[in-house]
């Protein structure tokens, strides 16, 4: 039994019980490539693009094109959940707690999945025909948010610097394009200088949430998203946005994701599943119990960019 319990006695001034602030479960599964799988691990292949040649003249041979092929390797890691809710404790307490606890659980595990795809965008990705391969994220695919001279938060120029990105890789256009930011980035675009007073309006309506979709990619808001690492050596030309080895001397900017829906892959080997049972061993307590198998990968590098953002 939790021993938080307690806060929930009928002695308490309210029967109610209040879900605090925290994010209700996933908000990246419906914007990445989503397959089931079974087994540890599976893979996922993939063409590259082809060239013709030109016929040298009447009845020539044949020509052979070798169509490149290549794959990514997806493995699972198992998540579960569980608490006991002692029978004594139903008593004391007004309200029923159990569906309460799943639902608490459930969450948690929409968070841990929006967590592997985070991971998974700039992981390291396995490739080749057993995964043996390790493809890691490149620099070129960062841009480092500026003002033209020096670092900044989310601004109009950095969404251009990461749509150029996808657009001088021929990503498809057609293609469902997102951004993970997190409020800091979209309160930043706000103050921009270089907001037309079309753009503002957009951009006052994400803030509002009248609109999530602005200079092409929906936004997508999550606090998930990571910081760059000390040890992860990125320096940035804040002239340019480029990105290369180094010092880091972005060490703490958030790294907001840019990606086209196929980019990042997201395997399931079980569904977030819900038992409740009974222990016999714990004195017949009502235990609720939450498991999920999840894995993913990046699918091709040109279809994620990752835009470095100074919150300070």
């Amino acid at each position: 039994m939790s021993v938080q319990i307690t806060e929930a006695m009928v002695e308490q001034f309210s029967a109610n019980v209040l879900m605090l602030s925290q994010q209700r479960g996933t908000r990246l599964k419906m914007c990445v490539r989503s397959e089931s799988q079974k087994g540890k691990a599976a893979f996922y292949d993939r063409i590259g693009a082809v060239d013709p040649v030109k016929k040298v003249g009447r009845h020539s041979n044949t020509p052979q094109i070798d169509t490149p092929h290549s794959r990514r390797m997806v493995t699972l890691e198992d998540y579960e959940w569980a608490d006991l809710i002692d029978q004594q404790d139903k008593i004391r307490i007004i309200q029923e707690p159990t569906s309460e606890y799943v639902m608490a659980a459930m969450w948690s595990m929409g968070r841990a999945m929006d967590d592997e795809v985070i991971l998974a965008a700039t992981g390291i990705a396995r490739a080749g025909e057993s995964g043996a391969t390790s493809i890691a994220f490149p620099l070129a695919q960062y841009y480092a948010a500026n003002d033209g001279t020096n670092s900044a938060n989310m601004s109009v120029e950095t969404l251009r610097g990461l749509k150029q990105k996808f657009d001088a890789a021929d990503v498809m256009e057609e293609e469902e394009r997102y951004l993970a930011v997190g409020s800091s980035q979209i309160y930043s675009l706000l103050g921009d200088n270089n907001l037309t007073s079309s753009d503002y309006n957009s951009v006052k309506a994400l803030v509002d949430g009248k609109v999530d979709t602005f200079m092409g990619f929906k936004f997508i808001r999550t606090e998930r998203l990571p910081t760059v690492l000390i040890g992860e050596g990125l320096d940035a030309d804040f002239s340019d946005g480029s990105v290369a080895a180094g010092t880091s001397d972005t060490t703490g900017f958030r790294k907001c994701i840019a990606w086209a829906k196929s980019g990042l892959l997201l395997s399931i080997g079980e569904e977030m599943k819900a038992r409740i049972t009974e222990r016999d061993d714990k004195s017949y307590a009502v235990q609720p119990y939450v498991s999920m198998s999840v894995g993913a990968v990046r699918m091709e590098e040109v279809r994620v960019a990752v835009a470095l953002c100074n919150e300070g």
